[in-house]
């Protein structure tokens, strides 16, 4: 995805970005000092979390793992509202349903998770989204029934389309979620 992502980007998130093949988590990525809208992407996560101390299993290559760095200006107290935010981005670019506080349904079934990470200045937006996974690739036994997007539309998709949407969702989102606390 490092080569095939870059030419689908259309807006300021997912600049800079930068892909692993494989990491421990996306959100361990990003460090004090990248601009806001920095992204990461791995192709497979060996400790992805979820919610509640939660796992997110991935099957290397099928899903879309990222992480983005946003700097937001209203007040702390009003971040944990990123959440229903990017779920509802991610929603947009995929025909879901966002389930608060951080969830993407399609047909009633888990398809992504939305993972923020507050510090002083910053918020790391972990997001999770199973695209290409066959049915005996999803993990059994899930809190909440899992699916992918190949399974409820009948054919893979290609995930740095998908990745370019979701960050154009995202971005547009959060300019207006932002705008009345920007001077």
């Amino acid at each position: 995805m490092p080569d095939l992502t870059r030419p689908h980007l259309r807006g300021r998130l997912g600049t800079p970005y930068r892909f692993v093949p494989e990491t421990a988590s996306t959100q361990r990525l990003l460090g004090a000092d990248d601009p806001e809208g920095t992204t990461v992407v791995a192709d497979h996560q060996t400790a992805g979390r979820g919610r509640l101390g939660r796992v997110w299993e991935d099957v290397p290559g099928r899903s879309l793992l990222l992480s983005v760095l946003l700097r937001p200006a209203p007040p702390m107290p009003l971040w944990p509202e990123l959440s229903v935010i990017a779920g509802g981005a991610v929603a947009r670019a995929i025909g879901g349903e966002v389930r608060p506080p951080n969830d993407v349904f399609l047909n009633a079934k888990k398809v992504a998770g939305i993972l923020p990470e507050a510090t002083r200045g910053r918020v790391v937006l972990g997001i999770g989204v199973n695209v290409n996974h066959t049915a005996d690739e999803l993990p059994a036994g899930t809190v909440k029934p899992a699916t992918s997007l190949r399974i409820e539309t009948g054919r893979e998709h290609d995930r740095a389309e998908l990745l370019a949407a979701i960050l154009l969702e995202l971005e547009q989102a959060y300019d207006r979620w932002n705008a009345p606390y920007r001077r």
